[in-house]
């Protein structure tokens, strides 16, 4: 099982553009199989759907079994021009990376990471885990003046959490109700985590500049009038003062990830677990990865990650 990385053996290239909608658009995930056969619902990007904001990657994790076994094993493995954020909503995960930094993550903290100009890690169960792990990976593009930075790693395990009538809302990129996250961003975005109690609905105050993305954690809702469920996200228009949440099916509490940001103008390219402007770039960093030319991550237990052959046809924007 892994959380932020694409270990597909036969990534393809996708060229990412913002999406427009009028109205509430429902997106399936697609079922992809990463490292040891597992599957996640991947939400983005998709044909339809490149990007909600500087979001571009989005995986929803099980819940699966964990007790038995290794658990998640991620090897070593690359990126530029992304932040990655992990978020659990149950289990425990162990992530290094090639800066030395070794970093438990438990529900309800913040893992992310900036790769800038290039970075490795891993990720892995943690001894002691429970015997259960639920979780989203996220990306998050990095616009023009910061993809080429210097890579660095942040650990947030107290974000604030706003009471909303009978709600609780974790702040876990950006700001709400004036609380507002120790992450760093470089684009306006929103990331939020929101418990509802089963019965009662929320309205969720939203910026008007800003598109949005609902994933339902754990059971059906009904979004601005959509309903979902988990492999399916409702995507949102920018223009919209709020967004109705509505548990369904009767469940004692509902829980849903809430992604938001304005809408991403540069053209962006991503490969396997790079995210550029062009096909160079990403042969470039594929081609330092195969040569040992990435800082080296210490301490995991195996080899790092093989990279996948490039398509035969050359990687460009369309």
């Amino acid at each position: 099982m892994g959380t932020v990385s694409n270990i597909d053996p036969a990534p393809e290239a996708i060229n990412l553009k913002p999406g427009i909608v009028q109205a509430v658009d429902v997106v399936e995930a697609r079922k992809a199989s990463i490292g040891d056969g597992a599957e996640v619902r991947r939400l983005l990007p998709q044909r339809t759907l490149r990007t909600i904001g500087a979001w571009c990657f989005l995986d929803h994790y099980g819940p699966d079994e964990v007790s038995r076994g290794p658990g998640m094993r991620v090897p070593p493995h690359p990126h530029i021009g992304l932040q990655t954020v992990s978020w659990l909503f149950q289990g425990l995960v162990l992530h290094r990376d090639s800066l030395g930094s070794r970093q438990l993550i438990r529900p309800g903290e913040l893992n992310l990471m900036t790769a800038g100009g290039g970075i490795a890690h891993s990720e892995e169960s943690a001894a002691g885990r429970p015997p259960v792990l639920h979780g989203l990976q996220l990306w998050i593009a990095l616009p023009e003046a910061e993809r080429h930075g210097e890579p660095r790693f942040a650990h947030h395990a107290d974000l604030p959490v706003v009471r909303d009538g009978a709600a609780n809302v974790t702040v876990a990129i950006g700001e709400y109700r004036g609380e507002r996250s120790p992450a760093e961003v470089f684009s306006p975005l929103a990331g939020y985590e929101v418990a509802v109690p089963g019965g009662d609905d929320l309205v969720l105050p939203v910026r008007e500049d800003f598109e949005y993305g609902v994933v339902a954690v754990d059971g059906s809702a009904v979004v601005g009038g959509a309903l979902i469920a988990p492999g399916l996200l409702a995507h949102l228009p920018a223009g919209l003062s709020e967004i109705s949440l509505s548990p369904a099916g009767g469940r004692r509490l509902a829980r849903f990830f809430v992604i938001g940001g304005v809408p991403f103008g540069e053209p962006l390219l991503m490969w396997w677990n790079f995210v550029a402007r062009n096909g160079e770039e990403i042969t470039r960093a594929r081609e330092d990865w195969v040569a040992g030319r990435f800082p080296e991550v210490r301490g995991y237990p195996g080899s790092p990650l093989a990279a996948p052959p490039l398509p035969p046809v050359p990687l460009r924007p369309r």
